[in-house]
């Protein structure tokens, strides 16, 4: 049985009310009530949190998915500073022990020090803009992904920690052409394919 965190970076902020976020995390709760054998927690983060209680669910956690808005190419505020307060409280607590370098040459393994190992953290996304602004030859992110444009320094201070990536999954065009049941149904296919290859991944190690 895995421990799946669920953390939920929405919040409500001028014409932001956060409701897809909410959505999608409680998509994603569903998900795993259905599919059983799964422990599941959620953090919302606009509700609050301790975040020494927060570091101890990380540790608890086998994987992580992370639901976040973007606000001016960036995660929202509250969800910023949430990240800032757990991931420093986890400080040789179970999130990272050092930057992992060595006096002795600290030109090299700079993001060697996590305590994560062994975890593994999906990131989903909802924007604004839509899918051709990464894909287009001269739309506004010049043909960079979301994972290796916006979102890249998300995903390396996740390797800092010592976590590998799942397959992330972005919703786009949401304030102008929304369509809430398309996307959650894509989204479920996602998180099938997903955990399926991680259920496979686990029957083939069991019989090695």
């Amino acid at each position: 049985m895995k421990n799946i965190l669920i953390i939920n970076g929405g919040q409500q902020f001028e014409h932001s009310g956060g409701l897809f976020n909410n959505t999608v995390t409680r998509a994603t709760a569903d998900f795993f009530a259905q599919a059983g054998d799964y422990n599941v927690q959620i953090t919302n983060v606009e509700e609050g949190y301790d975040p020494d209680a927060e570091v101890q669910k990380f540790v608890w956690a086998d994987i992580i998915i992370y639901h976040t808005p973007i606000w001016w190419f960036q995660v929202p505020f509250a969800f910023k500073r949430y990240l800032d307060e757990v991931f420093t409280a986890g400080h040789q607590k179970g999130i990272y022990r050092s930057d992992g370098r060595n006096m002795d040459n600290p030109g090299i393994n700079y993001g060697t020090g996590g305590m994560l190992h062994g975890r593994r953290y999906m990131l989903t996304s909802s924007w604004n803009a839509p899918a051709t602004a990464f894909t287009l030859p001269g739309e506004f992110f010049k043909e960079k992904s979301v994972d290796e444009g916006p979102m890249f320094g998300f995903h390396r201070m996740n390797a800092f920690t010592g976590m590998i990536p799942l397959e992330s999954f972005h919703f786009h065009d949401v304030e102008k052409n929304a369509d809430v049941p398309r996307d959650m149904m894509l989204y479920r296919k996602h998180l099938e394919q997903v955990f399926d290859t991680i259920a496979a991944e686990s029957r083939e190690r069991l019989c090695a």
